[in-house]
């Protein structure tokens, strides 16, 4: 997929770093996930960024248990930044599901960054084909707090699977593939943008298969959840994996509290889409990194200062997109 080409010239662009920061943008926390994913690489290669090209700021990414967890930490203020998946971000924004009782009405968008795949994975001399089999099975649904967790029973209570049907555990990437590769479960799942080195680790020691959904089973996900969308992962994208994948996938959204400063978040966002190319270089994911992408995938308001950014390249913002 292409990366966004720069919208701006280079002295345009030297301008927007010559701005002085408000001291309380100086120290910047980037709430991610577990080391395994893709949230830790992502917000680790912006928070470079962020170092390396906006003057007076230092911004860092902390471990988290993704995406649940980090809409707290933003409501909070104890994160500036965070990556999280549509639909908690819808949930937590709406006060729905499992944000019910618990609405975070400040939360703002910078941008979608790129589509979360939903992978099953399981041994390749397991029995296990489809997610009908995962009954009476050891299944990993992800971290307590992951978005992970929020799909994997999103997708398998629309297909007519609870987890009284199975035995879940809740473990972080690393930790379902130490357990599949062990012998400890049978099966997990990664809400995650693939490829996924705890998967790629898997796949080089251990004989592996993805789970392919049916188009029906697709279906039944997306009328359970909007966000969802049917996505492909390539033959090929992991050792052993001979044909493509058929499953679903959820945009991942940068959000920050509404009471950022305007400018700060004018910038953050600029740097983001000027530069994409840096952050391709540390994922592979960041090639969905584009103006389109966010104003087709975007489940909340932008904030003030992404909106800003955004009308000054002249994208087409939907209504929805406008606090």
């Amino acid at each position: 997929m292409r990366t966004l080409r720069s919208l701006y010239t280079t002295a345009a662009a030297a301008s927007m770093l010559a701005v002085t920061l408000p001291a309380s943008a100086q120290q910047l926390s980037i709430a991610t996930g577990g080391t395994g994913g893709v949230y830790y690489p992502i917000g680790g290669g912006f928070a470079e960024m962020i170092n390396n090209h906006i003057e007076g700021a230092q911004a860092t990414a902390e471990v988290t248990g993704a995406s649940v967890e980090n809409m707290g930490l933003i409501m909070r203020g104890d994160a500036d930044l965070a990556l999280a998946l549509a639909d908690t971000v819808y949930q937590a924004y709406t006060g729905t599901d499992d944000f019910e009782g618990r609405q975070i009405e400040n939360i703002r968008a910078l941008a979608s960054v790129y589509p979360n795949a939903v992978q099953l994975v399981t041994l390749a001399e397991s029995d296990i084909e489809s997610i009908a089999d995962l009954a009476g099975k050891r299944v990993s649904v992800g971290a307590p707090g992951s978005g992970t967790e929020l799909n994997a029973r999103a997708l398998l209570e629309a297909n007519g699977v609870s987890y009284s049907d199975f035995t879940p555990q809740r473990l972080n990437f690393n930790e379902t593939a130490d357990a599949i590769r062990d012998g400890d479960i049978d099966a997990g799942f990664w809400s995650v943008g693939p490829p996924t080195s705890s998967i790629l680790n898997l796949a080089a020691t251990r004989d592996i298969r993805l789970i392919s959904l049916s188009d029906e089973e697709v279906a039944n996900a997306q009328a359970e959840e909007e966000v969802f969308a049917p996505y492909e992962l390539a033959a090929g994208m992991y050792d052993g994996m001979d044909e493509a994948v058929q499953t679903i996938g959820i945009p991942n959204v940068l959000v920050v509290n509404s009471d950022m400063d305007e400018e700060l978040a004018y910038q953050l966002t600029q740097l983001l889409f000027e530069n994409t190319d840096e952050l391709i270089a540390v994922h592979p994911a960041a090639n969905d990194t584009t103006v389109k992408f966010t104003m087709d995938s975007t489940p909340v308001p932008l904030h003030p200062g992404a909106l800003r950014y955004f009308e000054e390249t002249g994208a087409e913002i939907p209504d929805r997109l406008r606090p």
